[in-house]
């Protein structure tokens, strides 16, 4: 059994709610990304999903993009990403999904990176400007190494969007609670609970619901409605104002409180 499958078998047994975290991998250092996967392992979260820095990152707001930018300028790689998640391996369980764009993946080439990424330990891949529909060429190398391929549903995925989805996809699936970019925002949507039934009664994943959730209480909300909760920007801000030990405590405070508020 994945990682990722037995992480939510167990949720479901206690009853418990998913939270997934969002750090860009290589802000500011690959060596303090190593570190905070162990923090927020020990923190409480579920899953880690480590986000691969690219120059043109089209889905995210200003805050990840910064992320990426500080990333970028500190050199981080695919192949150094890779060689990081292999370290944490030494100590953490946890399941670490690769998030980002096609553009890096397809150049270090499909079917060595699926190889690799799993002999790293890498359990998933999310792509976000890699719809299902066009997936058919890097699909049956991460099937075959055992790389869970997870898909983005929005607002306005239509129903075929929606079974092609469920047919294919692996690990979970990734609700998009609003249209537009990642980022914090003040409120929840008033159509998010009528959205999430007709997503998690027409796919067999867990539905995992982010972009945007910025607070515990907001956490409480969107996880209330699906299988897990996903939360980035909020974490990824906190990159940017603090460091070293000063990091490590605000992460593990507030994942704390993410995962406290969802319980």
């Amino acid at each position: 059994m994945s990682r990722l499958k037995k992480r939510f078998a167990d949720l479901e047994k206690q009853g418990a709610k998913a939270l997934v975290t969002f750090v860009t991998a290589g802000d500011p250092t690959l060596s303090c990304t190593e570190e905070m996967i162990s923090a927020l392992e020990a923190a409480g979260a579920d899953v880690i999903e480590l986000g691969v820095p690219f120059s043109d990152p089209m889905a995210d707001g200003p805050t990840i993009q910064l992320s990426s930018e500080r990333a970028l300028a500190a050199g981080t790689t695919l192949p150094e990403i890779l060689a990081t998640v292999r370290k944490a391996r030494v100590t953490c369980q946890i399941p670490i999904i690769l998030m980002g764009y096609l553009n890096p993946v397809h150049a270090y080439g499909y079917e060595r990176f699926c190889t690799d990424a799993v002999d790293a330990g890498v359990d998933g891949v999310l792509l976000v400007d890699l719809p299902p529909e066009e997936a058919g060429e890097l699909l049956p190398y991460a099937r075959r190494s055992g790389l869970d391929m997870i898909f983005l549903l929005t607002p306005t995925s239509d129903a075929s969007r929606i079974k092609l989805v469920n047919e294919i996809g692996s690990g979970f699936v990734y609700y998009v609670t609003v249209t537009g970019v990642t980022g914090a925002r003040q409120v929840v949507s008033n159509s998010l609970e009528m959205e999430l039934a007709n997503i998690t009664g027409k796919v067999k994943l867990p539905v995992m619901a982010g972009f945007g959730v910025s607070t515990p209480e907001q956490a409480a909300e969107v996880a209330g409605l699906a299988n897990g909760v996903v939360v980035g920007s909020a974490i990824v801000k906190l990159f940017e104002k603090h460091a070293g030990q000063q990091l490590k405590q605000e992460l593990t405070q507030f994942v704390q409180s993410l995962k406290q508020a969802i319980s």
